[in-house]
């Protein structure tokens, strides 16, 4: 048995990983996948979000051990998730079996116009400062991260009937997106690592992975039409990866 802990992004909550999950189980016959929210996210919607991935990252360790969860665990994560994997790998390494980071960006790798598109900023802020109905807010997010919204309108009633249950105040948003912005990476986590990323990606750019991937001498693919949300894009393929990585790292489990 292994222990997965899976970690969302920006104002997402357990219930956006969709279908993976099962998906994940189907592959890696052994996992056990537990889901952590951020705090400001979810059924956390009426916390304060911390200021810093670090902090960030402390609460959800904390978590775990407060769940029980034995270590060594897996972690995987994406996008301001997958820094918060980061963080923990650094000040836990010994707990952690390996991360699997999905399109991050990471100062000082990366220039703040890969780490968000510019081509974004536009919509962002009509949002930010217009605000918007449930529904509104969730196409947008859909738009922003799915190559495939299209085809999946039918999960916007979900998504937006979450955010009706489980409001992220716009403060806990704007809190959220600070810590991202400001955080830097202050070394390599020891821990083994699999890093995902899109070609396509119209959030961030692929170059904050790739580069990532280049510095830190991590195992890396790629995909060549997903959106940022690869895991909604194309489940099976971000299980087939982390499977085929799990069998050349850890031939003997």
């Amino acid at each position: 048995m292994s222990t997965w802990i899976f970690l969302r992004g920006l104002t997402r909550e357990n219930r956006h990983w969709g279908d993976f999950p099962a998906v994940f189980r189907d592959a890696i016959a052994d996992a056990e996948i537990v889901m952590l929210d951020l705090p400001g996210n979810g059924h956390l919607n009426r916390m304060e979000s911390p200021a810093s991935v670090e902090q960030m990252a402390d609460y959800c360790h904390a978590e775990a051990m407060a769940r029980g969860l034995g270590p060594p665990y897996f972690l995987l994560a994406m996008s301001l998730g997958a820094m918060v994997a980061v963080v923990w790998a650094r000040r836990h390494a010994q707990e952690i079996s390996g991360c699997v980071l999905i399109n991050t960006s990471l100062r000082p790798f990366s220039p703040f116009y890969h780490r968000l598109r510019p081509a974004n900023y536009p919509v962002l802020l009509k949002r930010a400062v217009l605000g918007g109905s449930s529904a509104e807010w969730e196409a947008m997010i859909l738009s922003l991260t799915s190559n495939h919204a299209d085809s999946l309108a039918f999960i916007l009633e979900w998504w937006s009937r979450w955010r009706r249950e489980y409001p992220v105040s716009r403060r806990n948003a704007l809190r959220q997106l600070w810590a991202a912005i400001c955080y830097r990476a202050d070394g390599k986590p020891a821990p083994p690592l699999l890093i995902l990323a899109s070609t396509q990606d119209r959030l961030v750019n692929v170059r904050c992975s790739r580069r990532l991937a280049l510095r830190w001498k991590a195992d890396f693919s790629e995909h060549s039409t997903a959106g940022h949300d690869i895991p909604l894009d194309d489940s099976d393929w971000v299980a087939l990866q982390v499977q085929d990585w799990l069998a050349r790292k850890f031939p003997v489990r």
